[in-house]
């Protein structure tokens, strides 16, 4: 009995169990997700011909690269089971690493979690409908499982990532080798099309590409616990982006060669579409699968790293010690994975009453999170001039260019998602600015 009890200690803290690559399936399993099957058409209507798709998707990986590089530095440099809000607090003070650290748990975090668990509800309800609230009922089913698996210990949800991972590209091999080899879509040039550098709209298509990449920097929260950070950290965010870039490439030449330019920008489901041309009936079934496993992984890897930042939380404020209690057994932060899991939940129950579940999610958290993906990137100038250049360290090539151009990016994005999100990005907006009283209220007790 005694063997199997809950040991907190004050002075326990994360140990360093995560390999490289397990490191890798948990940035490829946050990335590769729903988004690849969804937003597809949405970047060819915005492009003049099939070279331009292609070439946003490449953009795509470049910019992800350049925020890699930054991101590499910062965490191989300053490794911290906090991640970003490790950053921001050093770089900024601690008011801004704790609104966003407030702004992570309450919004950027659990609300990613319940979106892409109602995805899988909306999926799997194709499968086995379970009357009026199927899908929320399987979003919540897919969080209890998984936070469940998380809080066994780290070995189990870190060998788990890497099978949901693993199967997952190779499905999407499977089934691009497969379309490549089906018969072509006939020749449908459109009415439109211009060069590779002329026509169509690069900034509203570069919306929906970087939305498809996001989530490399979640690499950041893995920084405490990865085997010989300063070393690895490059590498896993490396070989993340251009495993990413291949497989979206890939994927995306088969939508073309299989359903044309044109049928796909007139697209609802290109997944299944995709499926349906080369399997026949049984590609519904199989788009189905595939994108049930895309959302277990994501939401895996996503529960994985969001629970660093709890425990950081708990581990700097009094007043939040609950979350700061790591299992040294299990190397594990199960209260903070605990009420990772009950937030998601509770926006899942919110959601079972809203007729558009994923828009509004998307609203919620997009701008809390490109502000807060620009002000981290920004913390690299603070931590070079108090760096010691003995440091051996991984530093970003073409310094400072290198960081300017990828916050000019998220500086866009930033404008866009306010631009183009409705009532759930104030929503998300003041959730977020409710940190503020808390924290004025905890550094006065001294919590």
């Amino acid at each position: 009995m005694k063997n199997n009890a809950l040991r907190y200690f004050p002075g326990s803290s994360p140990l360093p169990t995560f390999t490289t690559i397990s490191s890798v399936a948990v940035v490829v399993g946050i990335v590769v997700g729903t988004g690849i099957f969804r937003l597809p058409p949405l970047v060819a209507g915005h492009a003049a011909n099939e070279l331009q798709f292609m070439l946003f998707w490449v953009a795509g990986g470049i910019i992800s690269l350049t925020g890699a590089l930054c991101y590499a530095e910062l965490s191989s440099s300053q490794p911290d089971a906090g991640g970003e809000y490790h950053f921001l607090a050093k770089a900024f003070g601690p008011m801004t690493g704790f609104l966003f650290i407030w702004g992570r748990m309450s919004v950027i975090q659990t609300g990613s979690i319940a979106l892409v668990a109602y995805i899988l509800g909306d999926y799997a309800t194709l499968i086995l409908d379970l009357g009026k609230f199927s899908q929320a009922i399987y979003a919540a089913i897919t969080v209890i499982l998984l936070t469940g698996l998380n809080m066994t210990g780290t070995t189990h949800s870190r060998k788990t990532q890497l099978f949901f991972t693993s199967s997952i590209l190779f499905i999407l091999v499977f089934i691009s080798v497969a379309g490549f080899l089906s018969v072509p879509a006939p020749a449908t040039p459109s009415p439109d099309a211009g060069s590779a550098l002329t026509g169509g709209n690069a900034g509203l298509a570069m919306i929906f590409v970087l939305l498809t990449f996001g989530g490399w920097n979640e690499a950041a929260y893995l920084s405490g616990e990865l085997i010989h950070v300063r070393k690895n950290m490059l590498k896993v965010l490396i070989s993340g982006i251009l495993i990413i870039t291949g497989m979206y490439l890939l994927i995306n030449g088969a939508y073309l060669h299989v359903l044309g330019f044109e049928k796909l920008k007139a697209s609802q489901t290109v997944g299944a579409d995709l499926t349906g041309e080369v399997f026949g009936a049984a590609g519904t079934y199989l788009v189905s699968v595939i994108v049930i496993l895309s959302a277990l992984s994501t939401v895996n890897a996503t529960i994985i790293t969001g629970a660093r930042t709890n425990y950081a939380l708990g581990r700097d404020y009094r007043l939040f010690r609950f979350l700061g209690a790591w299992h040294s057994g299990k190397n594990s932060p199960v209260n903070a994975l605990l009420v990772q899991g009950i937030i998601a939940l509770l926006l899942i129950l919110l959601g079972a009453w809203s007729k558009k579940t994923v828009e509004t999610m998307v609203d919620y958290t997009a701008p809390v999170f490109w502000f807060f993906l620009l002000l981290t990137s920004g913390t690299i100038y603070f931590f070079r001039k108090k760096s010691d250049n003995r440091e051996k360290t991984f530093r970003v090539p073409l310094y400072p260019f290198t960081p300017l151009f990828f916050q000019a990016v998220c500086a866009y994005m930033l404008y866009s998602s306010l631009a183009f999100t409705g009532k759930g990005a104030l929503v998300g907006a003041a959730v977020l600015l409710t940190g503020i009283p808390v924290y004025l209220v905890t550094s006065k007790l001294k919590w």
